[in-house]
Order: C-alpha cells, then sequence, then structure tokens
C-alpha cells in the first residue's frame, strides 16, 4: 500500500528517514555487485555482468550524494537542539569512536579474506590481524598493508565535515546567513530554479578535478570529490532550514524527475558512443561534456528524490524508529559481511553471477539484521561503539 501524501512539514522529517534507509539498503546490493563487474573490489568473481555495471554508473551518482545530502539535512534538526560544543561532542561519540572501533575491528577480515582470495596470505586470522598494527597503508588490489578505513570512508568524511561546517552553520545562523537563505528562497520559488544551484558543484569539480581527477576516499589526495560531497552536505542543511522549503521542491517533483532522465539519457548515450569510439576517452572533447552531465545527474537526482519523498514518505510508520536506529551499525557491517559471505561463495565455484548475487546479498540482510539485534542494540558497550545513543 502506498504511502499517502503528507505536505505539511512535521516536527521530524520522516521522509528523510525512508529515504536514507533506502539508500543504504540499495548500498548493500550495490556493494554485492561489485564483485560481479569489471571494475575491481576486495573480492572478484572470474564472470562479469554488463547489465550489473550499467545500473551501477547509475547509482554511484545517487546513492552517495543522497546519503550526505540527508546527512546535511540532519545536523540542522541536531544543531536546534544542541550548541555547538555539544553538536561536535555527539559527532565524536558517535562518528569517531564507530570509525576507530570499525579500522581495528570491523575492516581487517575484509583485508583478510581479499589477501586469502588473492593468494597473498593462507594463514589464519589471528596470524595476520598483527599486520594491522604494522599501520602500513592499503592500497586498491589488495596491495600495501592492512591498515585502512574501506567504507568506512563516508563516516570519516562526516565527521569532518561536521566539524568544519560549525562556522559555516554559525554564519547562517547570523543576519548576513538568513539574507542568503532569503536569497536562497527566492531561487527556489522559481520553477526549476533549484536545479542551477548544480552550477556550485560543477565549478569545485572545473577547478579540482584537473588536479585530482579520481575518486581515492584516501582525503589527502582526494579533494574533487571531497569538496562536492561537501557542498552537498552544506545544501542539504540548506534546503531544509525552512520548513516551506519541503513543500515549494515538492511541488516542483516532476521538473526533477524531467532533468534527471534527461541526464540519465545523456549518461547512457555517452557510454554507448564511447564505447564504438574507445579513443575519446581521454579527450576533452568527450570529459568535460560527461563532467558536467555526471554532476548535473547527481544533483538532479537528490531533488527527484527528496521532492518526491516529502511527497509520498513523509508519514511515520511502527517500524520506522527501528530501522532508522539499526541503519547505522547495519552500514558499518554490510561490507564485512559481503566479503565474507561473498569469499566462500566465489570459492565454490556452483554458483553463477545471479544466484551468486542473491545468495549473497540476502544472507549479508539477513546476517546484518541478525547481528544488529541481538549483539548491538541489548548492550551499552556494543551501542556505544557502534554509535549508537
Amino acid at each position: 500500500m502506498p504511502f499517502a501524501p503528507n505536505p505539511l512539514p512535521s516536527a521530524r522529517r520522516y521522509d528523510l528517514d525512508w529515504l536514507r534507509v533506502l539508500a543504504i539498503l540499495i548500498l548493500l546490493f550495490y556493494h554485492t555487485g561489485m564483485i560481479y563487474v569489471s571494475w575491481g573490489w576486495h573480492i572478484q568473481s572470474s564472470q562479469t555482468s554488463p547489465l550489473f555495471e550499467d545500473v551501477m554508473r547509475w547509482l554511484h551518482r545517487w546513492r552517495m550524494p543522497l546519503l550526505f545530502f540527508i546527512s546535511g539535512a540532519g545536523t540542522y534538526f541536531a544543531l536546534r537542539r544542541r550548541t555547538y560544543g555539544g553538536y561536535a561532542g555527539e559527532r565524536f561519540q558517535r562518528l569517531f569512536i564507530p570509525l576507530v572501533f570499525g579500522m581495528f575491528v570491523i575492516v581487517p577480515p575484509q583485508i583478510y579474506f581479499e589477501w586469502l582470495h588473492r593468494g597473498r596470505f593462507s594463514g589464519s586470522y589471528a596470524d595476520f590481524y598483527p599486520e594491522v598494527f604494522r599501520f602500513q597503508v592499503y592500497e586498491d588490489g589488495g596491495t600495501g598493508g592492512a591498515f585502512s578505513w574501506h567504507h568506512l570512508w563516508f563516516v570519516a568524511y562526516l565527521f569532518l565535515y561536521s566539524l568544519l561546517s560549525i562556522p559555516v552553520f554559525r554564519f547562517l545562523k547570523s543576519p548576513g546567513g538568513q539574507r542568503l537563505t532569503d536569497g536562497l528562497e527566492r531561487l527556489i520559488s522559481k520553477p526549476g530554479g533549484a536545479l542551477t544551484l548544480v552550477g556550485f558543484i560543477i565549478l569545485s569539480q572545473l577547478a579540482l578535478k584537473p588536479f585530482f581527477p579520481d575518486e581515492t576516499h584516501a582525503l589527502v589526495n582526494d579533494w574533487a570529490y571531497f569538496t562536492k560531497n561537501l557542498l552537498l552536505f552544506w545544501l542539504g542543511y540548506l534546503l531544509v532550514s525552512r520548513p516551506h522549503f519541503a513543500a515549494i521542491l515538492s511541488g516542483q517533483r516532476r521538473i526533477f524527475l524531467f532533468a534527471t532522465l534527461v541526464c540519465t539519457l545523456c549518461l547512457y548515450a555517452s557510454l554507448a558512443y564511447l564505447n564504438r569510439h574507445p579513443e575519446l576517452e581521454d579527450q576533452l572533447v568527450w570529459e568535460l561534456p560527461h563532467l558536467l552531465n555526471s554532476d548535473c545527474l547527481i544533483w538532479f537526482s537528490v531533488l527527484m528524490s527528496v521532492a518526491y519523498g516529502f511527497h509520498y514518505l513523509n508519514v511515520n510508520r511502527p517500524i520506522l524508529p527501528y530501522l532508522t536506529e539499526a541503519v547505522y551499525p547495519f552500514y558499518i557491517l554490510h561490507q564485512t559481511v559481503i566479503v565474507f559471505i561473498g569469499y566462500f561463495v566465489l570459492k565454490s565455484s556452483q554458483f553463477g553471477i545471479y544466484d551468486g548475487f542473491l545468495l549473497i546479498s540476502f544472507s549479508s540482510l539477513l546476517i546484518c539484521g541478525a547481528l544488529y539485534w541481538f549483539l548491538i542494540r541489548p548492550f551499552k558497550l556494543t551501542r556505544f561503539v557502534f554509535g549508537l545513543k
């Protein structure tokens, strides 16, 4: 049964909770799909699926940008109840502590099974674990050491965004910041006006991409991607900072849908053209339009999701509080569980692409849910290290 529209703002934006749950659930299937594509991942099947690659190219431009946008929106609501000092302390507890815990407990099994999969290591996990304390940085392809934050780069970046943005949030609450928000309101009130905010993202990428062309998730050499997501974080804060902004955006949802569809068509058309003319891959005549379209697709799809989400999902359900709490430890756990199960599925050689994908995905979903419910949710210590209140 579909959710009934709710045009009136509530004290809590339930639509953002639903979107966060949906994005992280899709992330589990996305990371399982990484086993069966040709791009290279921690464990890799010899069989790959072009269909998975086509779908995941779009999802890559939607899932993490949406999560950073929602995180920025959540920051606005958090700062309504906390001082800036209290907010920084809460971010330390809910982000930094799980990051450190994850780097020493959750991530190392991924590296262990990757090394087993690649034939780099053959001993037990007890033999492997001291490698973590050599503090040699992991490198793509299983080279380098065993010290990494892997998928927890999202938590690390979010922690840094939270602290770096405190002066920005202070300014936005000042008279000057309110005048800026007034200008934003005039802009987004115009049909499709919010689409033009992509200009800030595009300018940042034109300035930084030539120097930092790749998404590394390693911070020190990832400044183009870091800045893009920081801007999405700020835009999330701004576009929930006045309750009626949600209704304005929801009223333009069809515009955002149309813009997203146009960019999607351009994405796949350009990729199809590139497949026929691979000599263009490193040439500016292809890279620049592809970059511009990619950034537009990111922003337009986020606007579309938020606009339709408010229209259809801004309603509570009895299960939502449980899902909202579970989704963070689920995120922390999911990739390690996928790698663990995937290693044995690939080793068995009894499964093809699609049955292997389904087995790994739904087994991981079940195990992550069980770990949360039986080992994390009931105990104060596990709640603490997984960032729960």
